[in-house]
């Protein structure tokens, strides 16, 4: 078993119940413990370990156990031996998920790591690191902790300094030792393509909405040896991105399902929201407050711990508490359609639906940007949604949408029509195709564009039934939705648009007469149109028999 005194440090500080870890750090040890640890081909690069601890505590601040032990692992090594007998050192872990309460450091952090990779201490020419964040401000925080760190120490090239190991401006850092560059780019997929860096640092993960700013500055990595990538976020409101694709990742890794993924995790964040009640478990969400404080924690401490307080008289502010300080996303359950707990209950295999009776639902409020279309299976108490949607090139190309479309497109999961609009006919031909695998009785639709549908419906001879006041219904079948949610009686396969769709709505209660209104939570960024479908058709659910017609047409088949 391989060993540094770091690591085993920040480990055995727990073991002894000197502090507290969240679930995920528990599970991190053990994965360590159990694979990590035992592998001999493995190694820790002491040398390199103490030099950039001893930079940063010499250059920035003074290192916390926990940063330490971070520390470790970016530089834990493999060596293999090649074909030829010669020997490849290389890092194990080459991608490294950082996700704290604010104020945990993450940035001061990748300052001082990002700067000691560029000095000779490091040792690899040209090791350019790039930090890509949301924004430029984002993005420039990093950047500038490095650039202020060069001025106040004197360390960059002037007139009356021509030796010292740096060259700086605002916008490029150059270390003469390695000619090693540090650079701040923002997240714009089209006009950041990936170069030759060494290392790329994505900072404000939870912001993005898909992985294409990351597959194109990862892209230009390998061409310099030792490639490692960071990501760092607290946890956002935005669901099926980026980051809840890489928290589904690490939860593989941490429970042993992934052995061969060189992704490090390193997750902190409360376990249950009431944790909150109790101070000590602060911790769990930032291991800045591992007992015994520094003098910045302590001070963090008492503003954490009075925005907290403050609660009590500004519960709407809770939210972002939780999400921001206590890396635990909360919504208000009062003016959420479901919580995103209760949404992922839905992901369950699609039984099989053959010849079984079903109810459709379309919601085609514009034919300019969404259309969806969908069928309801009632089997026992549980409610089977099979759905899919439309959706128009042009629209995309200008819309505000924080959503991986064409990701979706390519799944399946959703069409991209490229046509002035979405032509009624494409509505009808998906029912068409659906009604030669099931019992389609009939579809209901609300009264927004009935006239334009109802002539390709009766064509096709599937019996439509229109809503006349849409909106009516939202309170009436609220008990119903709720009732569904809560007891996971919704099914809706492995669907991450429709999830989307869900967690788009917000529950409004209209003043004047106390009913219940399902909204958007962002009218430009928010789609529900699914939902409003699927809607729809639980208007006449109860209609819906559970029933398999495939004996009826054995029978029929066998008579004639």
């Amino acid at each position: 078993m391989i060993h540094n005194k770091h690591v085993d440090f920040y480990i055995d500080q727990y073991k002894k119940g000197k502090i507290l870890f969240n679930d995920e750090r528990i599970k991190l040890v053990e994965f360590l413990e159990n694979h990590i640890l035992q592998m001999d081909e493995l190694f820790f690069d002491e040398d390199k370990i103490e030099k950039c601890i001893t930079y940063i505590d010499k250059y920035y601040f003074e290192l916390q156990p926990f940063q330490k032990f971070l520390i470790a692992f970016i530089f834990l090594y493999e060596e293999e031996t090649m074909d030829d007998g010669s020997k490849l050192v290389s890092p194990y872990f080459n991608e490294f998920y950082i996700t704290l309460g604010r104020g945990g450091g993450k940035n001061g952090l990748i300052s001082g790591i990002s700067n000691f990779m560029q000095t000779s201490y490091h040792g690899i020419d040209r090791y350019d690191i790039s930090i890509v964040a949301n924004s430029e401000d984002q993005a420039k925080t990093s950047f500038n902790e490095v650039y202020d760190m060069l001025v106040d120490n004197k360390l960059f090239v002037t007139a009356e300094t021509p030796f010292e190991p740096f060259k700086v401006s605002k916008t490029e850092i150059l270390s003469l030792d390695t000619r090693s560059k540090l650079k701040f780019n923002t997240s714009n997929a089209k006009t950041k393509d990936g170069g030759r860096e060494g290392c790329v640092i994505f900072d404000e993960i939870h912001i993005y909405e898909d992985s294409k700013i990351v597959d194109v500055k990862r892209g230009g990595l390998g061409k310099v040896p030792h490639p490692r990538t960071f990501y760092l976020g607290t946890k956002g409101h935005i669901r099926e991105g980026f980051m809840d694709a890489l928290d589904n990742r690490a939860t593989a890794i941490l429970l042993g399902k992934e052995l061969e993924d060189r992704l490090f995790p390193f997750i902190c964040k409360l376990d249950k929201a009431d944790e909150v009640n109790d101070s000590i478990n602060y911790q769990k969400a930032n291991p800045m407050f591992h007992p015994p404080l520094c003098k910045y924690a302590h001070v963090l401490y008492k503003e954490v711990h009075g925005e907290y307080k403050k609660l009590r008289y500004n519960p709407s502010g809770r939210s972002e508490f939780m999400t921001k300080r206590m890396n635990f996303p909360e919504v208000d359950e009062s003016k959420v359609l479901a919580t995103w707990e209760e949404i992922m209950k839905t992901q369950r295999d699609m039984p099989d639906l053959t010849n079984r009776m079903c109810i459709g639902g379309v919601d085609y409020a514009t034919v300019k940007d969404f259309a969806a279309v969908g069928l309801l299976f009632r089997i026992g108490e549980e409610y089977v949604w099979k759905s899919h949607s439309f959706v128009r090139e042009a629209f995309l190309k200008k819309s505000a949408i924080k959503a991986p479309i064409r990701e979706w497109h390519e799944q399946g999961y959703l069409t991209i029509v490229d046509e002035p609009s979405i032509h009624p006919q494409i509505i009808v031909n998906w029912f068409i195709k659906q009604r030669e695998e099931y019992g389609l009785e009939k579809v209901i639709m609300d009264n927004y564009r009935a006239d334009l549908l109802r002539p390709y419906f009766q064509d096709a001879g599937i019996e439509i039934e229109i809503i006349r006041n849409p909106r009516a219904i939202h309170d009436l079948l609220h008990p119903r939705i709720e009732t569904i949610f809560a007891n996971e009686l919704l099914i809706l396969g492995d669907n991450p648009l429709m999830r989307w769709y869900i967690n788009n709505v917000a529950v409004k209660v209209n003043a004047a007469t106390g009913k219940r209104e399902y909204i958007k939570k962002d009218e430009f960024t928010r789609k529900t149109d699914g939902f409003h479908a699927m809607l729809h058709a639980i208007y006449r659910a109860d209609e819906i028999q559970d029933i398999d017609y495939t004996e009826t047409f054995d029978l029929l088949e066998a008579f004639f």
